[in-house]
């Protein structure tokens, strides 16, 4: 797309965008779109919240960014007209979220840029080939940072790409929640402490999102953590977890209780 095209595309009616507050009247706020080169558009002061309003500056002041749907545009006039008081919860924090990713990612890729000495077209076809498999160019570095450096090979890239894409990632944190417990198993069997290690051993490892380990603590108590990224998939992994193996020590006529400790969270990476 040339400046010149870049200078006249406007938003579509219905569309999410980041404003700036730039001059407010008694009749509403002059923004500019942050997306679109700064194009004027106008938050009329029906617009802004539900009721009367008998101060503009409450809710839109100079200088403020705002979250806005664009509701009437006149591409023959190049008029853009926005609500705030249109756009919910939802709404809002999806956006939000999508300005920080790409916010984030533009940072990776300028380093990106400097270090393997691209052009603004090389960078530009590598962001286009992200985004033939991810929303976000930011999610391919999340993934990367999750998963292991494994997955770039699903992107079209060169290897010194994906060597500084993997290098970006290893900054990301990403967030961990840890839950524990201790269970105590015992059997009566000859062979029952094989039978203890083949059952804790089907348990362990990665699987739905989630990490589990168990540890020896001291006879017949046995430590398991789960790490997930959220308290839900690590409860549900937990759960699994020991059921499983009460069920499989019981059906060795074993004996089995378990003791849950306090979860935490952390940041991996």
């Amino acid at each position: 797309m040339s400046a010149a095209e870049e200078a006249q595309r406007l938003p579509e009616d219905g569309e999410i965008v980041i404003a700036t507050v730039k001059e407010v009247t008694g009749h509403g706020a002059y923004v500019t779109l942050d997306e679109y080169n700064n194009k004027t558009g106008f938050l009329h002061v029906s617009e802004i919240a539900t009721g009367w309003i008998r101060n503009i500056e409450r809710y839109v002041r100079p200088k403020q960014k705002a979250v806005l749907k664009v509701i009437r545009v006149n591409r023959a006039r190049g008029e853009v007209d926005c609500s705030l008081k249109q756009v919910s919860g939802e709404e809002r924090k999806s956006k939000l979220i999508e300005v920080k990713k790409n916010e984030k990612a533009e940072a990776f890729m300028d380093f990106i840029k400097a270090k393997l000495k691209l052009t603004d077209a090389q960078v530009a076809e590598i962001k286009g080939k992200i985004e033939q498999k991810y929303d976000y160019v930011y999610d391919l570095f999340e993934d990367v940072a999750r998963r292991g450096p494994e997955i770039l090979q699903k992107v079209d890239l060169t290897d010194d790409v994906r060597k500084a894409i993997e290098e970006e990632s290893a900054k990301i944190q990403i967030p961990q929640v840890e839950v524990r417990g201790v269970m105590e198993i015992a059997s009566r069997r000859p062979d029952g402490i094989e039978v203890i290690k083949s059952t804790l051993a089907g348990v362990e490892g990665s699987k739905g999102g989630a990490k589990t380990e168990v540890t020896y603590v001291g006879a017949p108590r046995y430590r398991i953590v789960v790490t997930a990224e959220n308290f839900k998939v690590a409860e549900k992994s937990m759960n699994a977890a020991v059921e499983k193996v009460r069920s499989a020590i019981e059906k060795q006529h074993g004996t089995f209780n378990f003791v849950r400790e306090e979860s935490k969270k952390s940041h991996q990476g």
